[in-house]
């Protein structure tokens, strides 16, 4: 335990999703109690409001989307609050589901194989024959803009040749809401964390045709974010917060833990959900909900390069920012370090690593002497990109704004620390 903390009684946010377990396992089982911290968990329904209540004081942090900081910082969310995270809470866990209906028309297209791939090429010839006949585009709903939802279901769509902003109609819907618009038909699909797909499918209303694992191996998912200026302020609380989360993951990584995780989440009523499809959500296997093997709970610069990567690809922001500066500002290792030498957790020696690469695990120099495994990372569209050529990466993509004409300038209203 940290001596010395600013703040023992702290407020946390987060959404009902399973991927939240990390919060209630560090809650319920002690862990945050052993670092003598006293953590009281809100429970919100939209991202926005989660962000708006830690930008205010309201939180002292939560569970965040993980470009929700990088978007705080550069000032792109309307709030603009500079923010952090030091640590990722979970990898995989999100699917792209669509309406019974929908999947109707694409399996007319599908000639046996039925990967996130061939579901995409399905969707294009959807969509060309229903403009052949006038129809309506498909409308397919996201969490938040700044979030991996969206931009994996863009790289989903585009792989296909599906142009996001003209062959489709995106907008957002707050994940515990996604079943009721897919069921009511104001939505044709959804890109979406557990356990709304699993919800979607035993009430017999959508279709998995893609999950977030077959769109980028072991991408990051959530984090534990604060603002800038509380992570200044209260150093040895944010250590100990994340050293309690550290600990909390690498328990839910034992397979004999996830069904005690998944009846933690029922019986304190975190999630309005059937009780077999959050258990379902939590189970150990391919593809699933990482918490910590393989490096998950560790912060990479690359993810942070990647996601700023996105919302320059996609229009919400107009200038290249000083990647690296941005990143280091955002995601912060050392911060991670510091906290995993307290409990003796080996972490990377790297902050960056190459994205797409992996097709299976490799090894990376530890800061115990060793090394850590590590999973593969391939995405979907065969892209590979190197955090030091970043825009390189971003000048061979088919859809979205070419990097042809960004200025290599840093944003005005980012202040490092």
């Amino acid at each position: 335990m940290i001596n010395g903390l600013e703040k023992t009684r702290i407020r946390l946010g987060m959404l009902p999703l399973a991927d939240a377990a990390p919060l209630i396992v560090a809650r319920s089982c002690g862990f945050f109690a052993r670092h003598g911290l006293e953590v009281e968990l809100s429970a919100e329904r939209a991202w926005a409001a989660l962000r708006d209540k830690v930008a205010a004081g309201v939180l002292d942090g939560g569970q965040m989307l993980a470009p929700m900081p990088i978007a705080a910082t550069l000032g792109l969310d309307g709030v603009a609050v500079p923010m952090v995270t030091a640590m990722v809470m979970s990898l995989n866990g999100n699917s792209i589901t669509v309406s019974r209906q929908l999947h109707a028309r694409m399996s007319q297209h599908l000639s046996g194989a039925s990967d996130a791939g061939a579901c995409a090429t399905a969707l294009a010839a959807v969509i060309a024959e229903q403009r052949g006949k006038g129809e309506r585009r498909p409308v397919f709903a996201h969490v938040f803009p700044f979030s991996a939802h969206h931009y994996e279901l863009r790289m989903w769509l585009a792989s296909a040749d599906i142009d996001p902003d003209n062959d489709v109609q995106l907008c957002v819907v707050p994940p515990s809401q996604m079943v009721a618009e897919l069921e009511s038909g104001r939505i044709d699909g959804y890109c979406v964390g557990e356990p709304w797909n699993e919800v979607a499918l035993q009430r017999g209303v959508g279709v998995a045709v893609a999950t977030k694992h077959e769109i980028w191996n072991n991408s990051p998912e959530k984090v534990l974010g604060v603002t800038r200026d509380w992570a200044h302020q209260n150093p040895n609380t944010h250590r100990a917060m994340v050293a309690a989360m550290i600990e909390a993951a690498r328990w839910l990584d034992e397979p004999e833990h996830r069904n005690e995780a998944a009846a933690l989440m029922v019986s304190e009523n975190v999630l309005d959900a059937p009780a077999a499809s959050i258990q379902a959500s939590l189970r150990m296997r391919t593809g699933g909900i990482v918490f910590h093997r393989g490096a998950a709970t560790y912060p990479w610069r690359s993810h942070a390069v990647w996601f700023i990567l996105q919302m320059l690809r996609w229009k919400q922001c107009w200038m290249a920012p000083n990647f690296s500066d941005i990143a280091s500002d955002v995601y912060r290792c050392e911060t991670y370090r510091e906290a995993a030498a307290l409990i003796g957790e080996p972490c990377p020696r790297a902050d960056y690593k190459s994205e797409g690469a992996r097709l299976s695990g490799s090894s990376t120099p530890s800061t115990d002497g060793g090394s850590i495994m590590l999973g593969s990372d391939a995405m979907l569209d065969g892209s590979i990109f190197d955090a030091a050529d970043p825009l390189g990466w971003l000048k061979l993509q088919r859809h979205g704004l070419p990097a042809v004409g960004y200025a290599s300038l840093q944003f005005a209203n980012v202040r490092q620390s």
